[in-house]
């Protein structure tokens, strides 16, 4: 009900001996967060939504979860304010923040 477009972060967990639980949790949370930002770059208004319903299971089940899978939250996308949109940016020049070794 607060945004037009709701987007579930699903973890998938594989056996792996080379990616742990926790590691695969960490990934799906850092696609999460890459999505969130290139959202915004975007101008859509996004954030990040997580707490006890995320493990409840009434709301696996109406996601309709495998065993295997976890969810890690939500990001709430829609529109920003007028008043919370700021001035165009300068794009970053890369040449003053990078070097070469």
């Amino acid at each position: 009900m607060r945004a037009p477009l709701l987007i579930a972060v699903v973890a998938i967990h594989k056996p792996s001996s080379k990616a742990p639980e926790w590691e695969q949790d960490a990934v799906a949370s850092g696609v999460a967060h890459l999505l969130s930002l290139l959202l915004d770059e975007a101008g859509w208004g996004v954030f990040w939504r997580t707490g006890d319903p995320t493990r409840a299971k009434k709301v696996a089940k109406a996601h309709k979860l495998a065993k295997n899978e976890k969810l890690m939250g939500w990001l709430y996308v829609g529109g920003k304010p007028e008043r919370s949109k700021p001035d165009k940016k300068d794009k970053l020049s890369l040449e003053k923040h990078l070097s070469v070794l």
